[in-house]
């Protein structure tokens, strides 16, 4: 069910672009659901999870290389992803006030598909498993931060929170394999239970404790959080209240238990969470822009939380995991708040706003319960939280742990009292900001906000003021977690009264003071200005980059010359010497033959020949057309030696290529070079003879160094016995293989898009136009298709000078006989040669044959369509194959086959004697639907490329922005002097 439910948020994701087309922002609503399902799900776990047991998902992913995906649900877990999943449900719902006017597809597709990346980082047992999520909840929260890419802001704050966030997850992930080597397992609940120790152990946990602070924002990481305010409101509301910072106090929580008495643990844990606290608050004072302070605020909170789930005692581990949950709340609903003031006033500014308490006299009283639970003022839940927190530091200075100094104690108990004075300051500055009345302020326009976007935070806010009152049941929810705590003395409990005691004189203090700091803001602002100018963290940063920045510049002009072919040289120099320096080690070298078989002979002398003259060549097509010479004997060589797939592979590619060489080089000059043969032209001979003198002594080695009989022997039996199919190739590459095949049509895709974005630099969409509208422009009438002159729809566009109707009749024939020749390879692939790629590529000429009879209107009539779609379609459906064997008890790509008995003769004797099969069994594998998606990327990719290199430089041509090769030249004249 849980990896369920984290899929659904993915295809939630997806789907949004539909849903937002027909339901515009209510599409929010539907969204809103898979976390809520998740949310409802989690709650039927409850009596598990409270009666001390966990719930373990596992997935065997390659059961062959003992690879699984583990997930784990204990009770910090189920707390965490219950936060993660109702705190996104009321944000989504939210957002469909919020983004009232126009629905951000971009923007609430990701944030679905982050809450489910945050679902299954709070839930993976497996340390690998969790760090892929941990990185997507980075590259999503980039993503979220930059919902605005034109502004500048934006797109500043999302790079910024995008490099500290996955530095400190490269750190991180060294820690977690020099964990899991020392553990010998990366199952956290195992490690957790059994912790290893050691000099590799304390250097793993401190790598992932710095993840951790970079992924909370704690110093020296603090200043990523207040810029990612540039995101939209309620974007950061969960964010930065219940999910992304969240994710490094979560895991300081779960390794808290087992590690906090490693070496420099609590030092770094105490000195860092009680700094962050201090500057996060005294920074929050200067702010004036409420979501700035809250931003501020959120990093002081932050360090407080890291500080007591992470010192290791069983009082700060109950108070600490009470604070995630009171912060969720009553940050949120402070977020949204800030929110309806934004969306219905037009401004965050403190100074500007005036009177609001007036207007909204409801929202006041929302945003002063969840400012005063910030500040933890009773009887909210974040006194009882607050509380707590002043109980575990009475221990601390008491002596518990012992390696605390005493000393050290009461300085961290003097500055939470002072970090939380700061806090009830910058709430009381929050809430005086927000709704009281300013002398001088502008008067405002306001418009009522809807009740379904005032909704949603009085719900938080209320759960904020009812968890005061549930100190006793939250007790007892968190007291296993804390009892899991090997050291300190167990807390009293979580409640509104304790009675007189040091924990209650802190509150006090802290509530006495901030009240003071409030009232005296202006004198301590003026204070606050005559402090010396430090150089803060941010700008650290941004000298750092520039120096970076700066050092890759020089690094790259002294060592890059603009020059090719000393790149190239270099390269192969490296690698033919580290080659021959291995192979001057060998002692024993396999033997060698001539041949497999005489008729080798004259196709290798023909390639080595072609090849030769390609080489020394001055003409750009002689040299292309003699390289494909090579190719052709290369298939040739495949089909001698018993491989018809790979023969009639290598011909399409090299087929391809040829078209795609020849559309590339009419462009430019006829001659490479006219230059006289000079020494550097030697240089780049030797090295092309010792690069293939190495290549082919490499090929030998590895050719006869095998000891052991090789895996494909047994690819004969299990291409059948799982695959279902006879052809041994296309099989391994729709099954056995698959996930390579999948990251080839990946790249296909990937490369396709890179040429098209060359030639069509806006935008490669809107390039297709029919020929009725050409004709529209013509002086010509536009001739029906049943006129005896037209054999291709789009010839009447060509001038007579160009057109041949040799060619198009000959089109006209052979495009229907392609098109079929390419659905049998695709369909027989699985038991005879062909396949998927093979049958795209037949497929993908046939479109370049009309193209090249036609031109680039020929083009469109045959594919009407953007060949974006085409390949996003292939790769849909490439996925769709993979992961629909898991909907019904199967594994990712797994097969199954299926026979199906079509009424009529099995088959057809022709005059000659040869039997045609026609009706009868029909044998239909599910891996057969991979190869479609194939089929469909090399299509997409063949058309791309003929619409980029053909069609694109032929409009370039048009418009005389493309060069104009001189004649018997080597030289071409630039499209900008062409127009001048």
């Amino acid at each position: 069910m849980l990896y369920a439910l984290i899929a659904a948020h993915v295809v939630a994701g997806a789907s949004t672009p539909w849903l937002a087309r027909f339901l515009g922002s209510r599409a929010f609503f539907v969204l809103a659901l898979v976390p809520f399902a998740a949310g409802v799900w989690l709650l039927t776990l409850a009596p598990r999870i409270t009666s001390g047991e966990t719930v373990d998902v596992r997935l065997d992913w390659i059961p062959g290389l003992g690879v699984s995906l583990d997930m784990h649900i204990g009770l910090v877990q189920w707390v965490l992803a219950l936060i993660v999943c109702w705190i996104g449900a009321c944000v989504l719902i939210y957002c469909r006030w919020y983004f009232d006017k126009e629905m951000p597809v971009r923007s609430g597709s990701i944030l679905t598909i982050f809450a489910g990346t945050m679902l299954g980082l709070v839930t993976a047992d497996d340390l690998i498993l969790m760090y892929v999520f941990w990185e997507l909840t980075s590259v999503f929260s980039y993503l979220l931060i930059a919902h605005d890419v034109t502004r500048r802001a934006n797109r500043g704050a999302a790079n910024t929170a995008l490099l500290v966030t996955t530095t400190g997850g490269l750190a991180m992930l060294i820690g977690i394999v020099a964990l899991g080597h020392e553990a010998g397992t990366y199952s956290l609940s195992q490690i957790i239970a059994a912790p290893p120790s050691g000099a590799l152990v304390t250097v793993g946990v401190l790598l992932m404790l710095v993840g951790a602070l970079s992924k909370s924002a704690l110093i020296p990481f603090h200043f990523w959080l207040p810029g990612a305010m540039a995101a939209p409101t309620p974007i950061s509301a969960y964010l930065h209240a219940a999910a992304m910072v969240k994710a490094g106090v979560y895991l300081v929580a779960v390794l808290a238990p087992a590690f906090a008495g490693v070496a420099f643990w609590r030092p770094t844990v105490l000195i860092l969470g009680t700094a962050t606290m201090l500057v996060g608050g005294w920074r929050a004072l200067r702010q004036t822009d409420l979501k700035l302070l809250l931003a501020y605020g959120t990093v002081s909170q932050l360090g407080f939380m890291v500080l007591l789930v992470g010192v290791g005692t069983r009082s700060a581990a109950l108070a600490g995991m009470a604070l995630v949950i009171a912060h969720a709340l009553f940050k949120s609903t402070l977020f949204m708040c800030v929110g309806i003031i934004d969306h219905s006033a037009g401004t965050r500014n403190l100074n500007e706003l005036n009177g609001v308490g007036y207007r909204v006299p409801w929202l006041a009283v929302l945003g002063g319960l969840a400012a005063l639970s910030m500040a933890g003022v009773p009887p909210l839940i974040g006194f009882v939280t607050k509380e707590g927190a002043f109980e575990s530091v009475t221990y601390l200075v008491n002596g518990e742990p012992p390696s605390v100094s005493p000393l050290a104690a009461i300085v961290v108990a003097f500055a939470l009292v002072f970090g939380s004075a700061l806090t009830v300051a910058y709430s009381l500055r929050w809430w005086w900001g927000a709704f009281a009345p300013k002398d001088g302020a502008p008067v405002l326009n306001w418009h009522r906000p809807a009740v379904g976007m005032v909704a949603v935070p009085v719900v938080l806010g209320a759960l904020s003021l009812v968890g005061g009152f549930l100190g006793a049941p939250l007790t007892e929810l968190l007291e296993p977690y804390a009892q899991s705590v090997r050291t300190g003395t167990p807390s009293h409990g979580l409640a509104l009264w304790h009675g007189l005691g040091w924990p209650l004189f802190m509150s006090v203090a802290a509530v006495v003071a901030g009240i003071g700091l409030f009232l005296a803001r202006d004198r301590i602002a003026a204070v606050q200005s005559t402090f010396p100018k430090t150089v803060a963290a941010e700008e650290i940063y941004h000298r750092s980059m520039r120096g970076i920045d700066r050092l890759a510049v020089e690094t790259t002009a002294r060592t890059q010359r603009g020059s090719l072919s000393i790149y190239l040289g270099t390269i192969l120099i490296v690698f033919v010497s580290l080659a021959t320096y291995s192979m001057l080690r060998i002692q024993q070298w396999p033997s060698v033959r001539l041949a497999d078989s005489w008729a080798q002979i004259p196709i290798a002398i023909v390639m080595v020949w072609a090849a030769f003259l390609a080489a020394t060549s001055r003409g750009r097509l002689r040299a292309v057309l003699l390289t494909g010479v090579t190719g052709y004997s290369l298939a040739l060589m495949f089909m001698i030696a018993g491989a018809p797939d790979l023969a009639l592979t290598q011909v399409l590619v090299e087929t391809v290529s040829l078209v795609i060489f020849v559309l590339v080089i009419r462009k430019l000059p006829r001659y490479f070079t006219n230059r006289p043969l000079s020494s550097t032209r030697w240089w780049r001979v030797l090295v092309a003879l010792l690069v293939g003198t190495t290549v082919t002594l490499i090929a030998l080695v590895t050719g006869g160094a095998r000891t052991a009989a090789p895996v494909s022997e047994e690819w004969y039996d299990a291409a059948y016995d799982f695959g279902y199919g006879k052809n041994i190739v296309n099989v391994a590459l729709v099954d056995m293989r698959a996930w390579d095949t999948f990251g080839e049509i990946s790249v296909l895709v990937i490369a396709a898009t890179g040429v098209a974005s060359l030639i069509f630099l806006r935008s490669r969409t809107a390039t297709v136009t029919r020929t009725s509208e050409v004709m529209e422009t013509h002086d010509d009438d536009h001739k029906d298709d049943r006129n005896p002159g037209v054999w291709l729809r789009a010839g009447q566009t060509l001038s007579p000078q160009t057109r041949s109707l040799v060619f198009e009749v000959v089109t006209r024939l052979l495009f229907g006989l392609l098109i079929i020749t390419s659905l049998y390879l695709l369909l027989a692939g699985h038991n005879l040669p062909g396949g998927g790629f093979a049958g795209g590529l037949v497929a993908g000429m046939a479109l370049m044959v009309r193209y090249l009879t036609a031109g680039r209107h020929e083009l469109d009539e045959a594919a009407p369509f953007d060949a974006g779609r085409l390949l996003g379609a292939g790769l849909f459906t490439a996925i769709s194959s993979a992961i629909i064997p898991v909907a019904f008890g199967g594994k990712v790509l797994e097969s199954y086959d299926l026979h199906v008995n079509i009424p009529g003769p099995d088959s057809w004797t022709t005059p000659w004697g040869a039997n045609w099969p026609m009706f009868g069994e029909l044998h239909l594998v599910s891996s057969t639907l991979f190869d479609i998606g194939v089929y469909l990327v090399v299509v997409g990719m063949i058309l791309d490329l003929a619409r980029s290199l053909g069609s694109g430089i032929d409009v370039h041509a048009q418009e005389d922005i493309a060069p104009m090769p001189l004649a018997s030249s080597t030289k071409a004249i630039p499209g900008q002097e062409r127009r001048r």
